[in-house]
């Protein structure tokens, strides 16, 4: 082996060693975000997530709507419950988008009609709920 294939072989393993030092978790692939962003751009794929959490739902309604800048009083313990569900509803502060409400089909406490609301930015979920019509939502009156 030539004396310049040793000298950048040598170099590459200190540049790797770097890197491995300075980023310990690194293992070789990209990072993947703890929560990933929820797509949300067709209907089907808002009510496979609903799906995918053992809800049947059928949507009745959808309005758009512009999210706090800030949060406080009630919003502020909505956004909590979405703290909670690994949602992104913080870093969507003052943006426009869309809630969209559903009927669920397999779930009646009490003959209480349940209803979901999926709240939608750029494509992606970034706030759900559930809750009885009958008792109202539990957080935020969106008007």
């Amino acid at each position: 082996m030539s004396n310049k294939v040793l000298k950048f072989c040598a170099a590459a393993a200190l540049v790797l060693a770097g890197y491995i030092y300075i980023n310990p978790d690194f293992k070789g692939e990209p990072k993947i975000p703890e929560n990933p962003p929820i797509d949300a751009s067709t209907e089907m794929s808002r009510i496979d997530y609903f799906s995918s959490h053992g809800w049947e739902v059928e949507e009745i309604s959808s309005k758009d709507i512009t999210i706090p800048l800030t949060f406080t009083g009630e919003y502020e313990k909505y956004a909590s419950l979405q703290d909670k569900q690994g949602m992104p509803l913080r870093e969507y502060a003052g943006k426009s988008g869309k809630i969209y409400t559903y009927e669920v089909q397999n779930y009646s406490p009490d003959e209480s009609r349940m209803l979901a609301e999926l709240l939608v930015c750029n494509e992606v979920i970034v706030a759900s709920m559930i809750y009885s019509e009958e008792a109202g939502k539990p957080y935020i009156a969106v008007s």
